[in-house]
């Protein structure tokens, strides 16, 4: 007992020390006469107003005031002891530099504090809010070199507006401030509010940029507050425009001709080969419908901006319009700059051309990556891949992209020529920025909807086992919402996998394990995929999600028309090939909390299940799911946890056989922080698993049941991310904490971690060498 108590008082001597020394012991690099800034504090008296208010005050009036002390973690600040401790640098680089003013900061002291300046933000803040007449002074407290300002504000009762009203005359525009008058952010009752009354004028301008105003501007309203006509501490408010507003801004303005130059650039403008504003003599030899194409090598078919384009000759000028015609052409693909101008082409009747200047992007690219990987069970290779993208394809912005790719892998350790894979293969796809369609679709999204058409074919070897021609080919459509929604629907998607050079040896180890027979079967997989995608991680916000879900339909309406049930029949085929019959489920949601600008919480689900009927009595290998790997349960490598409590390692270890399921649940959170510029850290913990739907004798413990918890897998690791911008490098060190096919009872595995056993280490340390961020 004695022995704990002295360790135990030890510590706190050893804690208090170091909290002296980081703390109080900063004042001691003051200079003669100098006082360290630590505190503001704002006092409110008044009893007239409620708690509530008094303490949003409060928090807004200490948020206002400058400068900030120096920061603090637990009561001590060692940011600036760092600061005070490194010597100065005699360069802008260097450890001493790093530590100096990157780690540390530097001293805010007493004479960095105009308190003069404070005090008038505090009583036009205090006003701006509603609490007229308020006053302030302020003392300085100071002790021991360290010395905190104290402002107190008598701020008095806060008027509330009792009447609005809206300027009244029969100008055009003072018509449609009327009009508006109806949705104001001004509401009897109300606390008089600066900031109100900056979004009431931003609310108005608003509306009239959508009815023509096109010269408006917030400024150009005024809003009176009269507090003499009320009593009870009220305030009148009148809305008026401003006596000086220009002329322009009164006009209601709407679109005369419609000009896109598609193919525009700086130099031919200095050249002299075109002007804005257009001779209209000139234009009429590049007229299409209501605009006027400026395209003399016929680059573009000006059919795309007849879409694109939400102004015609003869609309009313509105800013939705003009927003969503900007965004479109960008949406397009193929324009790098897209730049408009509005130049008044008739004053009298209040009309203006439209001009756009788009500037194109790289028609056609080829790039050549080579990549180097390494994947599960040892396994290390290389990947060539040369890709053509085409902008332009059919001169209407349709996007056409070809591949033609080559990998190969081998397993390290062992002549295990067996099990060595090669891959070959091409694909395209032509995406048209328009729904080809049988039926008129009509989107006033800002972004273009695409109809994407791919092929793709592989050619995949797997030395002395199996080879397979994998086919691939689907037809549909992109579309999105808003920013934050996203549809997509392929209205076929085919795959056809047929195999070739099975070997006897593979057939005498499906014989034993069916499921890796299953790999080499005959498919044709075909049918409906529908997902969505909903996300508002691009918004400045401390919370926010991502979900996308993923419906798969396979064979339905053919299984229907068949009347396929492969439990009473044999299976029904189509060019004497079996076709795949199921419906499969996925969700993804993540969730992000951001802590500070360099803290971030991120934490992910999946859950998905693949459900065969039908013509089917197991869902294809290839659209099962799979678990562990960089992006997944990063302490078990890829493709090899589960399914349930089924133990891998009694598969003979020759054999490369990735584990699949019917079901996939998954759980991760990562904290995320950054350490010094383009360094990252991370900490990890990851949970889930896969499952079959029905008992498979190969696999004892892998059928999902009421048990399923006992049979998730943890994992938790530290990772490094380097981001350079155009490319994140992450590496994820992780262990098991849970192993779901040890025995019962025994699966958490913190008993048997030993860092100082290197086969402890080999077998239980997975490193993940991937790009990008996990999810």
């Amino acid at each position: 007992m004695s022995n704990k108590i002295h360790i135990y008082c030890k510590y706190l001597f050893v804690s208090g020390l170091a909290s002296t020394v980081i703390s109080c012991s900063n004042t001691r690099f003051l200079k003669e006469g100098q006082m360290l800034y630590t505190e503001a504090k704002v006092k409110i008296e008044n009893d007239t107003i409620s708690k509530k208010e008094k303490k949003d005050l409060q928090a807004a009036l200490e948020a206002n005031l400058t400068p900030k002390p120096n920061s603090t973690f637990l009561g001590m600040r060692p940011k600036l002891y760092f600061y005070n401790i490194a010597k100065e640098p005699k360069k802008d680089k260097g450890f001493n530099y790093w530590l100096k003013y990157k780690i540390g900061e530097k001293p805010v002291l007493l004479g960095d504090v105009d308190r003069e300046f404070n005090k008038d933000i505090i009583v036009n803040y205090s006003e701006n809010k509603g609490y007229f007449n308020a006053k302030a002074s302020y003392d300085t407290v100071s002790k021991n070199k360290k010395a905190q300002v104290i402002y107190t504000v008598r701020p008095g009762s806060r008027y509330l507006i009792d009447g609005v009203k809206f300027q009244k005359d029969s100008t055009l525009v003072n018509q449609e401030i009327q009009g508006l008058a109806g949705k104001t952010f001004l509401k009897n009752g109300r606390p008089f509010d600066l900031d109100v009354i900056k979004a009431e004028r931003d609310r108005i301008d608003n509306g009239l940029k959508e009815r023509g105003f096109y010269y408006f501007h917030p400024d150009n309203i005024i809003v009176q507050a009269d507090s003499t006509v009320s009593k009870n501490h009220k305030v009148e408010l009148n809305v008026k425009l401003k006596d000086n507003t220009p002329d322009l801004a009164t006009q209601q303005f709407g679109i005369d001709k419609v000009i896109v130059f598609p193919n525009y650039n700086i130099q031919d403008v200095k050249d002299g080969k075109y002007s804005i504003p257009m001779d209209k003599d000139s234009l009429s030899k590049y007229a299409f419908d209501d605009i006027y194409v400026i395209d003399p090598q016929h680059k573009f078919k000006p059919k795309i901006f007849d879409r694109a384009l939400y102004f015609k000759k003869g609309d009313l000028y509105n800013r939705s319009n003009h927003n969503l015609t900007l965004n479109r052409l960008i949406s397009l693909g193929v324009f790098k700059f897209v730049k408009n101008e509005f130049v008044v082409s008739d004053s009298l009747s209040h009309k203006f051309d439209a001009y756009y200047l788009l500037t194109p992007r790289q028609i056609q690219s080829l790039r050549l990556e080579a990549l180097g990987r390494t994947n599960s069970a040892n396994y290390a290779g290389s990947e060539l891949n040369l890709n053509w993208t085409h902008r332009n394809f059919f001169r209407g912005a349709e996007q056409f992209k070809a591949a033609i790719y080559g990998a190969f892998d081998f397993q390290m350790g062992g002549a295990q020529n067996a099990n060595n894979i090669f891959r070959a293969g091409t694909n395209v796809q032509l995406s048209i920025p328009r729904i080809v369609a049988p039926f008129r679709f009509h989107s006033s999204s800002e972004f273009v909807p695409r109809t994407n058409i791919t092929l793709g074919y592989e050619f995949q070897n797997r030395t002395q086992y199996y080879t397979l021609n994998n086919f691939t080919g689907s037809f549909g459509y992109l579309w999105k919402e808003n920013a934050r929604k996203e549809h997509e629907l392929k209205v076929i998607d085919i795959t056809l996998v047929s195999p070739a050079n099975v070997t006897d040896e593979y057939r005498r180890i499906s014989a034993t394990n069916p499921a890796m027979g299953r790999i080499v079967d005959k498919q044709l997989i075909f049918g409906p995929t529908y997902s969505f995608t909903y996300t508002n991680t691009m918004l400045p916000k401390t919370n926010t999600v991502y979900y996308k879900g993923t419906l798969d339909l396979a064979g339905n309406i053919t299984g229907l028309a068949t009347g396929a049930d492969v439990k009473k029949d044999k299976q029904k085929n189509i060019f004497g090939i079996p076709f795949s019959q199921y419906v499969k489920i996925e969700n993804d949601f993540r969730f992000y909390h951001k802590f500070t600008e360099k803290s971030s919480l991120a934490t992910r689900f999946i859950g998905g299940i693949a459900y065969p009927y039908g013509n089917s009595e197991f869902i294809p290998f290839s659209k099962q799911f799979f678990s562990g790997g960089s992006n997944s349960i990063r302490a078990f490598r890829a493709r090899t946890l589960g399914p349930g409590s089924f133990d891998p390692r009694t598969i003979d270890p020759s054999i490369y056989f990735d584990q699949s399921g019917d079901i996939k649940l998954e759980l991760n959170a990562e904290y995320r922080a950054n350490l010094y510029k383009f360094l990252n850290a991370a900490v990890f913990v990851d949970a889930g698993n896969i499952w079959l739907l029905h008992d498979d004798k190969d696999r004892p413990g892998a059928k999902f049941s009421k048990d399923f918890l006992n049979e998730i897998a943890v994992g938790a690791g530290v990772g490094l991310r380097l981001d350079f911008s155009i490319l994140i490098l992450r590496l994820d060190l992780a262990m098991p904490l849970r192993v779901p096919y040890y025995q019962k009872g025994d699966r958490w595995a913190f008993d048997k971690i030993n860092f100082g056993d290197s086969n402890w280490r080999k077998d239980n340390l997975v490193l993940n060498i991937a790009i990008g961020y996990p999810f």
